[in-house]
């Protein structure tokens, strides 16, 4: 939401398609979800509109994202971020008992949030 606020992309949709990214894909320990949601903020910036359209610039910048978050957090498996299996019931309540949302979610999410503001900049088009 933050990027697409950034971006001046106003869509009541938005939370809506995120909302089941959290623990790594609906609780799955998978992909880290604040990660997918940068990817999600390169596609509505620079995904493809018809099928035959290409979707190299997007690669580009969704790579870099990959790379740099591993870089800095290493890993963007939630499960290894977070060091938690949060797939039932007891262990997501273990999970919000902890400091692991402020430890490894919170940088995590910034993290996602200022790198793909980055990347998204250095590709604006000059004036």
């Amino acid at each position: 939401m933050a990027v697409c606020h950034e971006l001046g992309i106003e869509n009541e949709l938005v939370p809506r398609i995120a909302s089941m990214f959290g623990g790594g894909m609906a609780g799955t320990g998978e992909v880290c979800g604040a990660v997918v949601g940068a990817l999600m903020c390169i596609g509505i910036k620079h995904g493809r509109e018809e099928p035959t359209q290409s979707d190299e610039e997007g690669y580009v910048l969704s790579q870099q994202l990959l790379r740099r978050f591993r870089d800095e957090m290493g890993s963007i498996q939630c499960r290894e971020l977070t060091g938690m299996d949060l797939s039932t019931p007891e262990r997501l309540q273990e999970y919000r008992n902890s400091d692991v949302p402020l430890r490894v979610c919170l940088p995590a999410a910034g993290l996602a949030y200022r790198l793909v503001l980055e990347l998204l900049q250095e590709r604006r088009p000059e004036a």
